[in-house]
């Protein structure tokens, strides 16, 4: 009954092309979050730098890939496909968790960009009233909710292009422009390689229980789930790269300071305004599909459209000085989540949906260890990151789990026989 139905909904709905989904990533990748946090790895120097971006990339697209095609190939959402694993009520308390990230990501983007925006604009018009950016923000966001995702998908070819001509000239500035070139940032925070890549591959982590509701609907299901992989990874990685050499070229990680010093004004103004547009739409899209997960009789809409009103008040009222710690505890929930399902999903072949799976203690008790042992590792130094190793070491468990379990049910039952 469950494959009938998605069959049916599968006919009635559309599909997206790649290119559009190349674009659609490529834009997600354009914000101030990626910017910012290329900034905070600064101390090491552009060389060192730029193999820690690099490296963190890498890991972060390998894990955005095998998540992004397991909903391809079953065009199952995101949080749809955990049911795999951890069963339908499982998947409840992941999609609370995830929807929690979501506001709260949502939030930090919305905070970030409107800090950006009043900086500039009290340089740049003596104007200086945040929450009115904020407002400004959610405002275009609701009208983007209200145009929806297939038209939305069309904006965004125009809008991402022109925000990388925007950043192609910001880029041009920082990179010696003007002839000053890249110097080095010792006032700023040190920070380890290995905290490095992490940051790197936590940011493609952020996309996770996302990436998977938008490649559901690609036409073709392996040319539009690898553009979109793609597609993140070259923008993110670009600016990633764009916050590192700007940080160095300012000598310090503020990113109103990185702005207003490249010289672009009113340019660069606007792309702080339509980036943070661009990346936080997909998370009010999501926000909505996700909830389907629990009540799939609600308009998806009408949630996207409460989230953004609720993203836009905390983003007025709250702090962006917790942004790190907020990172990693993305990483921490969605590592082992994924090294599980991962396991279940390509080695243990378990591509379907249980229907009367309602909870799998074993899934959610390894879950639960591995996000406990991510932040207690966070405490030591880790060869590339914790993110590889907690999500590696979860896969490895599970498989070695079921397995076993396979094994001791056969042999038990040829005893009784």
């Amino acid at each position: 009954m469950f494959n009938l139905l998605r069959r049916y909904i599968l006919q009635s709905t559309y599909h997206t092309s790649s290119v559009s989904q190349f674009f659609l990533w490529f834009g997600a990748s354009i914000s101030l979050a990626e910017i910012v946090t290329g900034s905070l790895i600064a101390p090491l120097g552009m060389t060192r730098g730029l193999q820690a971006i690099l490296i963190g990339h890498v890991i972060g697209a390998i894990i955005l890939l095998l998540a992004a095609w397991i909903s391809a190939n079953s065009r199952l959402t995101a949080l749809e496909a955990t049911r795999i694993s951890f069963g339908a009520y499982g998947s409840y308390v992941l999609t609370i968790l995830n929807m929690l990230q979501l506001v709260g990501w949502a939030s930090v983007m919305i905070a970030t960009g409107s800090l950006a925006l009043n900086g500039m604009s009290k340089i740049l018009f003596g104007f200086d009233f945040l929450p009115i950016w904020a407002l400004t923000i959610g405002g275009i966001l609701l009208i983007w909710i209200f145009v929806g995702l297939k038209n939305v998908s069309k904006l965004n070819i125009v809008a991402v292009s022109i925000l990388f001509l925007f950043t192609l000239l910001l880029a041009y500035v920082i990179f010696g422009g003007n002839g000053q070139g890249i110097g080095s940032v010792d006032a700023l925070e040190a920070i380890s390689f290995s905290s490095a890549v992490e940051l790197s591959a936590v940011m493609s982590l952020s996309w996770l229980p996302l990436i998977g509701d938008y490649t559901r609907h690609v036409k073709n299901k392996r040319s539009g789930t690898l553009m979109s992989i793609v597609g993140y990874a070259i923008g993110s990685t670009f600016m990633f790269i764009i916050g590192l050499g700007g940080s160095l070229y300012v000598g310090s990680s503020d990113i109103s300071d990185i702005m207003m010093a490249s010289g672009l004004g009113i340019v660069a103004l606007g792309l702080v305004l339509l980036s943070t547009v661009v990346t936080t739409y997909l998370d009010s899209y999501s926000v909505g599909v996700n909830f389907k997960n629990i009540v799939p009789s609600i308009n998806e809409r009408y949630v996207s459209i409460l989230f953004t009103v609720l993203a836009v008040t905390i983003a007025i009222l709250a702090s962006v000085a917790a942004y790190e710690s907020f990172l990693y505890f993305i990483g921490s929930v969605f590592a082992p989540l994924y090294g599980i399902l991962f396991a279940d999903y390509y080695l243990l072949n378990r591509r379907n949906i249980e229907v009367n799976k309602k909870w799998s203690t074993g899934a959610m008790g390894l879950w639960l260890a591995g996000v406990i042992i991510y932040h207690v590792s966070l405490s030591f130094t880790v060869p590339l990151g914790h993110t590889l190793w907690v999500l590696v070491g979860s896969f490895i468990i599970r498989y070695v789990a079921v397995v076993t379990r396979r094994a001791f049910t056969v042999q038990k039952e040829g005893k009784c026989i």
